[in-house]
């Protein structure tokens, strides 16, 4: 498939890492409606037929910026209904990302706010440059962040933090981003990408079926009482052991040797 606003390639071991980069520099990766709706068809495509892809990692074009926001010149003459529309599609997006079962890792440069700050969330896990600034300035516009950033924020860093984030619309460094725990790692500028790659690689070599067990009941119990979800983690931990892999990786494990994991 051919698109406009992203650049999609095959990288890692095997070409086993789904490289995705947001390319509207001269917009600062802004998010408009056609952006989202070839994020969505990139997703898409993996749910449906992930074939050889083991994990996703999205970052943005240039060093300015992952995505600096949604595109507030699209936004500025939204109804109400266009809006609701706008806002339910980058939801839509948010909870495909949380559904693939393969990891997605975000790959921050530069600022990464409103709309591009929400994408991140979406993502498993936040790598960010040393340059990497975060925020949901909404607030200055008037408006409350739409694609999911209250609800994502407040799982990720605790309702507090994510309060004085989204009503002040502050916008932090990485480091600070780190210490809150909205990002896994801050990394030299320029080394961010090939460091989520190298993760989504290491993910790679494990049991395809338990990582993406682990990436269900993970986010399933997040919004569970701790009873209901240690009886998922069961049921899923059995599960397991109907599968080859599982057969495969304990007995690699036991003669000593590297398990050759087949996702069946």
């Amino acid at each position: 498939m051919t698109y406009t606003h992203l650049q999609v390639e095959d990288c890692g071991a095997g070409a086993a890492v789904r490289l995705v980069t947001i390319n509207r520099p001269k917009a600062l990766n802004a998010l408009n409606r056609e952006v989202v709706r070839e994020l969505t068809a990139v997703v898409d495509g993996l749910l449906a037929l992930p074939g050889e892809t083991r994990g996703l990692v999205l970052t943005g074009a240039g060093p300015k910026a992952f995505v600096a926001g949604a595109d507030i010149a699209a936004m500025a003459t939204m109804s109400v209904d266009e809006a609701r529309a706008f806002a339910s599609e980058g939801h839509a997006l948010g909870e495909k990302l949380a559904a693939l079962p393969l990891p997605v890792v975000a790959a921050v440069n530069g600022f990464a706010l409103g709309g591009g700050c929400e994408i991140a969330l979406a993502c498993d896990f936040i790598y960010a440059s040393e340059n990497a600034k975060f925020g949901q300035p909404e607030v200055n516009l008037a408006v409350i962040p739409g694609f999911g950033g209250t609800q994502r924020l407040l799982r990720r860093v605790g309702l507090a933090r994510a309060l004085e984030l989204c009503m002040t619309g502050a916008i932090i460094r990485a480091d600070e981003a780190l210490r809150i725990g909205l990002v896994n790692r801050v990394l030299p500028a320029g080394e961010v990408v090939a460091a989520a790659v190298t993760t989504v690689e290491t993910i790679a070599q494990k049991g395809p079926l338990a990582v993406a067990a682990a990436k269900r009941v993970l986010h399933a119990g997040a919004d569970m009482v701790l009873a209901r979800a240690n009886q998922a983690e069961i049921e899923a931990f059995a599960s397991l052991f109907a599968t080859q892999d599982q057969r495969e990786g304990m007995a690699a494990f036991l003669e000593k040797r590297a398990a050759g994991f087949t996702g069946t």
